[in-house]
């Protein structure tokens, strides 16, 4: 049994219909996960190989797009932006100039504004990031030892070096915070800017 309930910080994470799995698990199996994804898109996708853009999304000119990856209806996805690794943005989506994706789902709403990196990230709908804020995904200063989790009374041994948060519906990141590896916030919660948030337990 999970650890985590993704589906208390994301309430629309079940009607992906992804197989269960820890959140550190879904995104290291990312590029599998997306790939799955696209065999259920309905209409309106424009497709090449194991891309997939909506008819209504905006892809700026200067984007480098590595699939697998969807950008659902109504995203957009800014000049400089990178997206990589299996990358899923859903409806409404934003990532603004100069952000870096890897490995990362975001849902309905969310938003990147400019110059952030969201690595191995789980990210529900509504959510904002404010410039600069950075979602880490590797535990360098411990030299990429297993990221180990404090979640109320216990530790969440993960067995991986990468992933970098679940971030729940509706939360609020500002401007040049940092979600160190392993970060869970809870729906709604609200980082200020310039702040650290670090729940690992090394």
């Amino acid at each position: 049994m999970s650890p985590l309930d993704i589906g208390t910080f994301i309430a629309r994470w079940p009607t992906l219909g992804l197989v269960p799995a820890d959140p550190w698990r879904i995104t290291q199996e990312c590029e599998a996960n997306i790939r799955a994804l696209l065999e259920r898109l309905g209409p309106g996708f424009r497709r090449e190989g194991d891309q997939a853009i909506h008819d209504s999304a905006v892809v700026e000119a200067g984007v480098v797009l590595k699939g697998p990856l969807i950008i659902g209806a109504g995203a957009f996805v800014a000049t400089g932006a990178y997206l990589r690794g299996g990358v899923y943005l859903g409806t409404g989506c934003g990532v603004g100039p100069a952000c870096e994706v890897k490995s990362s789902l975001l849902l309905d709403g969310s938003k990147l504004a400019h110059f952030n990196f969201v690595g191995d990230s789980l990210i529900g709908a509504g959510v904002n990031l404010e410039a600069g804020a950075i979602v880490a995904n590797y535990r360098n200063e411990l030299d990429g030892a297993p990221i180990r989790i404090r979640h109320g009374e216990r530790v969440i041994e993960t067995g991986v070096r990468k992933f970098g948060a679940l971030i729940g519906d509706g939360c609020k990141v500002g401007a040049n915070a940092v979600l160190a590896p392993g970060t869970l916030l809870p729906p709604g919660t609200r980082v200020p800017r310039l702040g650290l948030v670090d729940q690992g337990a090394d």
